[in-house]
Formats: C-alpha cells, sequence, structure tokens
C-alpha cells in the first residue's frame, strides 16, 4: 500500500474510533475508492469529499450517482443532509451542488472552480444525489427502465440508495438526518420521507435516524400551484387584466383536461415567459446561447394541464442567465469525470442539467399534501421556504396550498432579518414553519446564499428565525 493510502486508513480510523465505530477494511477500501483528491481546477479544501455510484437495483443494473462532501468543521458532530433537484430529470449536481449550496461553484468564462462562501456544508455533511436513473451521470442497464419512471420509482431507488449508501458510509447511520430540495423534489422529498418513515415504523433493519425536511418552491398541490401562478402574475404586472380574466372565467384548475378557451387564454399567458425568465422575474435572460436551456417535454409529468405548455418545461438559468453553459462544459470534460469516478459505463449522450433521456412520467399524484400532513402527525419537523420573485412556484401558489393544510397557526406572519435587513417573512403552524426570502427567485441559494445558509442553519438547530436586526 502506498503512503497516501496509508495514510487514508489513519484518518479513516480516527474518525471511526471517534464515533465508536469499528470498520473492516473492505468498508474503507470502498470508501477510499469513492475518495476525490482533486478536481481540476479545484481551489484547496481541507474537509475529504467522496462521489461515485451506489446500485439501486442489481438485476437491472440501476446506479444513482452521488457527490458527498464531509462538514467544514466538526464534521462528527454536525448532522447530515441530502439535497434533492427536481425538474424532473434535473441534476442535484448541476444545479444544487454547483450553482447553488456547494462547496464548490462553477467559475465563469474559465475552467476552474470557486468557493462557495456560503455552502451548506457550513452547517452539515452534505450529500447530493442525481435521481432518477437517466439523471446526470446516474444510469440503468436496462433501457426499458426509462420508459417506467416516475414518482414512486424514484422514491423507491432512492430509498434503495440510502440504505446502501449507509453501508458504504456506516459511520453516518447514528448521524441525526434530513432531507432538503426544491421545485418538483416537492413531489420527491415527502415521497422519499414518507419511505423512510414508514420503513423505520416497520423494521429497525435499515433504520435511518431521519428528523425532517424542507423543500423551497415547491411542487405540491396541483390545483393551488396553478392557481397561483395565474394570481403572481397579474398581481406582478406580468400579464393583463384580459388574459387573468379569462383563465379565471374558462379555466379549473381542480381538473387536469382544459377546453379551448382555456388553452387559448393559457398560450397568451405562458407566452410572457418566453421574453422574461418565470424562475426570477426582475434578472435578465441570457441572449449568448439559448442552446442550453432546452424545453424537453416529459409527458405525464404533474400538474397534468401546464405540462402540456412547453414553456412549461423550460428550465432554470440561475443568477448569472448564462451560467449553466458554463457546468455544461465543466461536467463534459473526462478529466472532471474521472476525477469524479462518474460516467464508468460511458453514457451515450452528453451530461445534461435536465435529462434528455425522460420523455415519459408514469405516475404523479395532483396533492401531496396528505403525505406532508402524515410526516407532521408522526413528529417530523417540517419547513417550507419559498424565494418572492419566483413566477414559475410563486409564494402566492406556496400561501394558497398550505391554507389548504388546514394548519392552527401558533404564530403569526412576521419579518425576519439577515444582520441588519428583513431577509424575509415567517409563519408557524402547528407542525411546518413557512418562510419567504425577500427579493430570491426560484433556486434560493443561488440568489440569496447567505440568506440561504441562515435558512438551513436554524432549520437544521430547529431554532426560529431571528426577528430583530442583529
Amino acid at each position: 500500500m502506498d503512503k497516501i493510502f496509508l495514510a487514508s486508513i489513519c484518518i479513516l480510523h480516527f474518525f471511526f474510533t471517534a464515533n465508536s465505530i469499528e470498520l473492516d477494511q473492505e468498508v474503507i477500501a470502498q470508501q477510499e475508492a469513492d475518495r476525490v483528491a482533486e478536481l481540476p481546477g479545484q481551489p484547496p479544501v481541507k474537509f475529504r469529499q467522496y462521489s461515485g455510484y451506489i446500485t439501486v437495483e442489481e438485476s437491472h443494473g440501476r446506479a444513482l450517482f452521488y457527490w458527498f462532501f464531509e462538514a467544514q468543521d466538526e464534521s462528527s458532530t454536525k448532522p447530515l443532509l441530502l439535497w434533492l433537484n427536481g425538474g424532473p430529470g434535473c441534476s442535484s449536481i448541476g444545479y444544487g451542488e454547483a450553482e447553488e449550496l456547494g462547496p464548490f461553484l462553477i467559475h465563469k468564462g474559465v475552467p476552474e472552480l470557486k468557493l462557495n462562501e456560503f455552502s451548506w456544508n457550513k452547517e452539515a455533511n452534505l450529500l447530493f444525489v442525481e435521481s432518477p436513473v437517466g439523471v446526470g451521470f446516474s444510469y440503468t442497464n436496462t433501457s426499458s427502465d426509462l420508459l417506467h419512471l416516475g414518482d414512486a420509482i424514484t422514491a423507491n431507488d432512492s430509498y434503495s440508495f440510502l440504505v446502501n449508501w449507509f453501508k458504504r458510509f456506516p459511520q453516518y447511520k447514528h448521524f441525526e438526518f434530513y432531507i432538503a430540495g426544491e421545485s418538483y423534489a416537492g413531489h420527491y422529498v415527502p415521497q422519499l420521507a414518507e419511505k423512510i418513515f414508514d420503513a423505520n415504523e416497520e423494521s429497525k433493519e435499515n433504520y435511518i435516524n431521519f428528523k425532517g425536511f424542507m423543500i423551497g418552491n415547491a411542487l405540491m398541490d396541483d390545483e393551488t400551484d396553478q392557481t397561483g401562478m395565474i394570481e403572481y402574475a397579474w398581481d406582478h404586472a406580468v400579464i393583463s387584466d384580459k388574459v387573468y380574466r379569462d383563465i379565471k372565467k374558462t379555466c379549473n384548475f381542480s381538473i387536469e383536461h382544459d377546453n379551448d378557451s382555456c388553452s387559448a387564454a393559457l398560450d397568451r399567458y405562458f407566452q410572457v415567459y418566453n421574453i422574461i425568465d418565470m424562475y426570477s422575474l426582475y434578472v435578465p435572460i441570457c441572449v449568448e446561447n439559448n442552446s442550453t436551456k432546452g424545453f424537453t417535454m416529459i409527458e405525464g409529468v404533474a400538474p397534468k394541464l401546464f405540462s402540456k405548455y412547453r414553456e412549461w418545461h423550460q428550465k432554470p438559468a440561475g443568477y448569472d442567465p448564462c451560467i449553466d453553459s458554463y457546468t455544461e462544459v465543466y461536467f463534459n470534460r473526462p478529466d472532471v469525470q474521472e476525477a469524479l469516478h462518474a460516467n464508468v459505463t460511458k453514457i451515450g449522450y452528453n451530461w445534461t442539467h435536465c435529462s434528455d433521456a425522460i420523455e415519459k412520467w408514469n405516475d404523479a399524484p395532483a396533492s401531496v399534501l396528505p403525505i406532508i400532513k402524515k410526516l407532521i402527525n408522526g413528529g417530523i419537523r417540517v419547513w417550507v421556504y419559498s424565494g418572492d420573485t419566483d413566477g414559475r412556484i410563486p409564494v402566492t401558489a406556496t400561501r394558497l396550498t398550505l391554507h389548504k393544510l388546514g394548519l392552527n397557526t401558533t404564530q403569526e406572519w412576521k419579518p425576519w432579518y439577515n444582520r441588519q435587513q428583513v431577509g424575509g417573512w415567517t409563519i408557524i403552524y402547528d407542525g411546518l414553519t413557512f418562510v419567504t426570502v425577500r427579493g430570491a427567485g426560484h433556486q434560493v441559494p443561488t440568489f440569496a446564499p447567505r440568506q440561504a445558509q441562515q435558512l438551513v442553519s436554524h432549520f437544521l438547530a430547529d431554532q426560529q428565525l431571528p426577528s430583530s436586526a442583529f
């Protein structure tokens, strides 16, 4: 064995001993095989990082790609947090890690990474997963799997991933575990949370020390999400009075099908988002290169009515409206993929933010509110947050959705502060905390990184956000 490997074993042995865990040499070797020494263009860091594949269905050859970062300080005392992006079909690494809350962000114009001052691995040990198969570097050796994707298989595979990831990294199995995500992860996160909750109740064999979840600008209920989009667009002077009245008169968002008059009105509504960014109303759109934004139509995804419109499938760009093009160049570099232990099967398509391989979605409930209510009643901590300049799943929609839960209010609407400025507003219900983030778009950590780090810090600590300047 070389000196680097021996040193790594010594470090791991110290970590395991400090946490009263003894691991055999095979597990240590598996972890060391996933250890990322250094990425091309990466600034030096002291925390360890790992990436690779976890098999979730051996008979089909399905494997999910992950990237894991230890907490920057006192990792043995920090919780474990899983981050999921939505889409469906979008990469938690391309968005979550590289453009939002990970320790390494894509550097504009140069083939390098830069440190994220507000990385969430300052608050937790941070795990990103590309899910389901067909997304990013995650793959299946059974091509027909891509025709059978949906919410159920995504939740099942994500749960299988966690069970097997904890077998590879058993030193984290007793850590407090949380899940966070945004957008269509408003489906993914509660559904995975329910799988963990039910499995913990049924058996202790693969027990996960699951404590709570947090979802942002989250798709949760088709009726209120669609209604809220229209109300928000009118209230923010995006659509005319006539378009607003026509939609209100002809569309019924409590059903999955529209009529010709509703279709015509919705066509006029969506047209405006060809010229401004639906995901953040007040940022510029990218005029350099529109080829990476894409309009991959996924048949059957929720909400059924709006998903028939091409513009609904437009992907977010981030604060720099052209950042997605830099990210895709970086993750398609062979030296980057080698350093990440990625694309080991030589997938027959390029890495993209959102998958072009997924064209059909087979199941998506119209509402995840029953799941959320079940988990609240089961004692799971639930926070919902909303960047208030997002037109895609706007704060208006989320407020309508939460009202539908019918929870009692335990603390009324009030401002919260980030240093000397109002960070947003918050209201606490019986079992659920709702937070708005002022001036942030769909991807809150991209638009308001300092506030987002404060948000996750208080969520993990189960503390209310500060109600006065500090």
